[in-house]
């Protein structure tokens, strides 16, 4: 039985750990969480979520909410939603990138944002306690249906500035990419494909079918996504977009195939908010928000447009805390999150897609060009199951790497001047992860080695 709670929500596998009963009491303790007021419900694609649907929205009309549902919609279309309506809060029934015998739910509250560690200590205090609050006045609310969420996510991107204020939007259409699409007929199947037409591209949709049946494993890595590079060659593309089953996170194929790097994801938006600030809300010294586990790219890219970097510990809401903390312009994850507070404060694959094609119309350049410009790294990323505690672990690493800088904020993370390396639990599986970079491959695999002989 696998089931996992974190400050990224519920995850568990379905038939053992991902109980009806395990639902029904995280959704009932949820509601009595939050104040008064709408919830808002929406749902990757994947076939489980149907019956997870049912007893989450059951589950809280019999607390006595109003419940608004979106239906199947990327995870960044419903924090948009309750981040700009007058609802409370918000669950997504999703298990992000994991694999298709998983499930789980993701909590916002009213401001569009996952729980922090503090809202999520209270949430498993109720949910430990069964101190739900169910309605006994026998009045129920209708469950209101909202089927314009995807389109209203849509239309706040063309309003960011960089579309209002530029000639954006018309090179784009005039220039008419060919885009090969890989939502794994998840929740992005519709959203993606449509922004994409409204940008004037010429989509070719290869899995974009919504039924939720992955047609390979959902995390975009490039291990899986070798059709979707084919299928670029195949059709003379300009590139590929990956996206995972909630479509929090983008990846891409450059024109020849081959894979762009999730890290470059974040480090071209980065480049494209940076090198524009004409369209963004910053004079001079903007900050950059990413986790200790993003490339080193951002920072050289930042440094370029006399900006710094801050880094907080992985997990999304640690980013965005950290970001309004010091007022960052834009921030993110290097596993292909993008977050631009001028939409919302959220990863946002929709936001990332429109920023990095932005790129390429003020640029005239191709994917590839994009990438030649960027600093080179090697990163290289291995996971190992594990249970139990790390502590023994990170003390023998300590004692490895005596002379270099340790950060001891999310795991351990060894600083060096030619590269990085670092050990920490994962947030959504029972594994353990090491990723290390550095300037060329041999050094990248020898500080990866040295960690890895440790566990």
């Amino acid at each position: 039985m696998a089931v996992i709670r974190s400050i990224s929500g519920l995850r568990a596998t379905l038939g053992d750990g991902l109980t009806p009963e395990l639902i029904a009491n995280y959704s009932s303790a949820f509601a009595k969480l939050l104040p008064k007021g709408k919830i808002i419900v929406g749902r990757d694609g994947r076939p489980s979520g149907k019956w997870i649907e049912k007893i989450v929205i059951g589950s809280l009309l019999s607390c006595g909410r109003e419940v608004v549902s979106l239906g199947v919609v990327p995870t960044p279309t419903v924090q948009l939603f309750v981040e700009k309506s007058d609802a409370v809060g918000g669950i997504i029934i999703t298990a992000s990138h994991n694999p298709e015998q998983w499930n789980g739910l993701k909590f916002l509250n009213k401001d569009g944002v996952f729980l922090d560690e503090f809202e999520n200590k209270d949430l498993w205090r109720i949910l430990d306690d069964k101190d739900f609050l169910f309605e006994t006045s026998n009045k129920f609310s209708d469950v209101e249906i909202e089927k314009t969420a995807i389109n209203s996510h849509i239309n706040t991107i063309l309003n960011l500035n960089i579309f209002k204020k530029s000639n954006i939007l018309n090179i784009l259409k005039e220039r008419k990419l060919k885009i090969v699409v890989d939502a794994v007929n998840s929740s992005g199947s519709v959203a993606i494909t449509s922004l994409l037409a409204t940008l004037g591209c010429e989509v070719i949709p290869l899995f974009c079918d919504g039924t939720g049946i992955f047609p390979h494993t959902p995390e975009p890595i490039p291990e899986n996504l070798t059709e979707l590079a084919n299928y670029v060659k195949a059709n003379n593309a300009d590139l590929g977009v990956a996206v995972d089953p909630d479509a929090d996170r983008l990846v891409l194929i450059d024109e020849f195939g081959d894979p762009f790097g999730e890290e470059k994801t974040i480090t071209l938006a980065t480049q494209c908010v940076l090198e524009n600030p004409e369209y963004f809300d910053f004079v001079d010294s903007p900050t950059v928000v990413v986790n200790l586990s993003t490339t080193r790219m951002v920072d050289d890219i930042a440094l370029m447009y006399g900006g710094r970097v801050v880094r907080s510990a992985v997990g999304e809401i640690n980013v965005v805390k950290k970001m309004k903390e010091v007022g960052a312009i834009i921030g993110g994850e290097g596993s292909g999150g993008v977050i631009l507070p001028e939409a919302h404060y959220g990863r946002d694959s929709l936001v990332g897609t429109a920023l990095i094609l932005s790129l390429i119309a003020l640029k005239d350049a191709s994917l590839r060009e994009l990438s030649k410009q960027l600093p080179e790294y090697t990163m290289l990323k291995f996971k190992k199951e594990f249970q139990g505690e790390l502590s023994q672990i990170i003390e023998k690493i300590i004692k490895e790497f005596s002379d270099a800088e340790i950060i001891r904020q999310d795991g351990i993370k060894i600083n060096l001047t030619d590269g990085w390396v670092q050990l920490r639990a994962s947030n959504t599986e029972p594994i353990v992860r090491v990723i290390s970079e550095a300037v060329d491959d041999e050094k990248a695999k020898y500080l990866a080695n040295r960690v890895l002989n440790l566990i």
